[in-house]
């Protein structure tokens, strides 16, 4: 049986120099660290290298991911089915914007 991951990976200040960044952010606090949330087949670190590698990446993460942040995700993993993982993306990017962070959300 599969099983499927959330993952949050810090993002390096810059990124709210991107206008399309900051266009989604408009209510985050730049004080506060942004984010890139995501959801796989693959284990974190797995997905935080192939970001980085630029294969399947975002281009936010290739360029400005710093670490995975797995104190924000760990609690939910492994995940049984991937609407489950996809739900939980969703419920994970929404809950850091609320804490006033700036998210991107694969």
């Amino acid at each position: 049986m599969r099983s499927y991951y959330v993952y949050v990976i810090e993002l390096d200040a810059q990124v709210r120099k991107s206008r399309r960044f900051l266009d989604r952010n408009r209510l985050s606090n730049p004080l506060k660290p942004s984010f890139y949330v995501g959801s796989s087949i693959r284990t974190p670190d797995e997905r935080f290298d192939q970001h980085k590698k630029g294969y399947k990446g975002n281009s936010y993460v290739r360029k400005f991911g710093l670490k995975l942040r797995p104190e924000l995700f760990e609690l939910y993993n492994p995940i049984p089915s991937r609407k489950d993982a996809e739900e939980l993306e969703v419920y994970l990017a929404e809950r850091l914007r609320g804490k006033g962070h700036g998210v991107w959300q694969g």
